[in-house]
């Protein structure tokens, strides 16, 4: 479901993940253990557009 709903295309299958992306499988892999799975789709948080075409955003990651 996520796949098609990323309103900036942020979600790739795995199948079609772009090489310079393939890093963030074991990062997903770890944070999946911790963050709930999403079954709904939600409203984008109030700074969403703020974030979309800000590169880089893994700097900003907290855990």
């Amino acid at each position: 479901m996520c796949e098609p709903e990323c309103p900036v295309n942020a979600i790739f299958s795995e199948d079609d993940l772009p090489e310079d992306q393939r890093h963030f499988v074991a990062l997903n892999a770890e944070l999946a253990k911790e963050w709930p799975v999403i079954t709904e789709q939600k409203d984008p948080l109030p700074d969403a557009e703020k974030w979309e075409d800000v590169p880089d955003k893994l700097q900003y990651l907290e855990r």
